[in-house]
């Protein structure tokens, strides 16, 4: 699949935070007739996943194939086991991605899920409780973390169900007769479903890996950026991006392209300290930076011209743009685009703009902090990324 293969006729919905998107998914799951797959980086031990935990248990206990992937890490260790305790006396398959690093330090960061090969679901949400910190403090959150997922429907969901498929595979070995007897399945309730249209936007599924697309994900940022012509508005949790992309969010200022950065702030120090980092060539060039406070900021997505879109699971930072697994959906359709750029607005208002006179304040002690941090985090990258987070 290539990695900008647009589809046209797919129907999108944008899903705001988990009081939207949790009860679409049980909602989907409990719908199911043939086959789930679900992928996540976060699949937590808490009220809200053991909602989906418990739907994905019935939706096996009727017969329908169950393919649950988590990242190891992501998930926790001591997790990983307590689900696969509850999944796989139920018929639930279950696998959790790399453990203990043994294909290296790359993680799979994504979330998709993928119903009946006809409704998908993709972008930041992890499967846990919304108000509850996701750095396993256990911290209560002042807010409902703020993210987005899209539910899909049309041809692009053939395209998620491949990828999602495809990496289940390069985990698990499956017996020639438990293959062919899902095949079997699947063509039956293929014959059998509705025929259904939809003419909502023009999209395409892009992800990140470390095989055939190393940085399918940063080019469709940097293409965007290069032909934007009035604005840009990104959001991200984590904002460390490699050279080109902070050269890319430069140029388009110099350009006169109106550029809003909606950043999270206040869960990791050493996070914040990198991206500080950046703020005075930043103000200077004209980027308008926004801190949200109000909670847990873990959305990543971005705007362009009112008219291009990308959301999904990939920060703006050295981990998810150079190493990890990622996931995100472009679209190219202003109805969407606006939504979705109405919704970031709102945070953007919730937040606190950083100005010049802000940085001006900073001490020297902390302009040096985060100019160590800085360095630090770029020495760990480039090592690890074999020198591409520096190009």
């Amino acid at each position: 699949m290539s990695a900008t293969s647009y589809s046209r006729s797919n129907h999108l919905s944008l899903l705001h935070r988990g009081a939207e998107f949790f009860p679409a998914l049980i909602h989907a799951i409990d719908s199911a007739s043939v086959e789930i797959y679900l992928e996540t980086y976060i699949f937590a031990v808490d009220d809200t996943a053991n909602q989906v935990r418990d739907a994905l248990i019935r939706a096996a206990s009727r017969g329908v194939m169950v393919y649950v992937l988590v990242d190891w890490l992501g998930t926790g260790r001591s997790n990983v086991a307590l689900l696969q305790a509850k999944f796989e006396p139920s018929g639930v398959h279950f696998v959790a991605f790399n453990p203990w690093f043994q294909r290296g330090i790359a993680r799979t960061h994504r979330k998709i899920v993928v119903i009946d090969q006809r409704l998908a679901f993709l972008g930041g949400l992890n499967i846990n409780d919304d108000l509850i910190s996701d750095d396993d403090s256990g911290m209560r959150l002042p807010a409902p973390r703020w993210d987005f997922a899209v539910s899909i429907i049309g041809p692009l969901v053939d395209d998620v169900h491949a990828e999602v498929a495809t990496q289940w595979k390069r985990q698990s070995s499956q017996t020639l007769r438990r293959r062919l007897g899902q095949l079997r399945q699947l063509r039956q309730w293929y014959a059998s479903r509705p025929s259904v249209q939809w003419q909502v936007a023009e999209a395409a599924l892009v992800v990140r890996d470390n095989l055939r697309n190393r940085v399918a994900i940063e080019r469709q940022l940097l293409q965007a950026l290069g032909r934007a012509h009035h604005s840009a508005v990104l959001v991200t949790p984590y904002f460390a991006p490699g050279r080109k992309l902070r050269r890319a969010l430069l140029h388009a200022a110099t350009r006169g392209v109106d550029i809003t950065l909606l950043i999270g702030v206040g869960q990791f120090v050493m996070q914040d300290a990198v991206a500080q980092s950046f703020y005075p060539r930043f103000i200077h060039a004209g980027i308008r930076l926004v801190e949200y406070r109000a909670t847990q900021l873990h959305a990543k997505a971005a705007v362009v011209d009112d008219a291009w879109a990308t959301l999904g699971s990939s920060n703006f930072d050295g981990l998810s743009l150079f190493v990890n697994h990622e996931a995100n959906i472009i679209v190219r359709d202003a109805n969407f685009s606006m939504v979705l750029r109405d919704t970031i607005a709102r945070g953007v208002a919730e937040g606190t703009t950083i100005t010049a006179e802000d940085v001006a304040q900073f001490s020297w002690l902390r302009r040096v902090g985060n100019r160590l941090a800085f360095l630090l985090y770029r020495a760990v990258l480039k090592i690890i990324t074999a020198g591409r987070y520096t190009k």
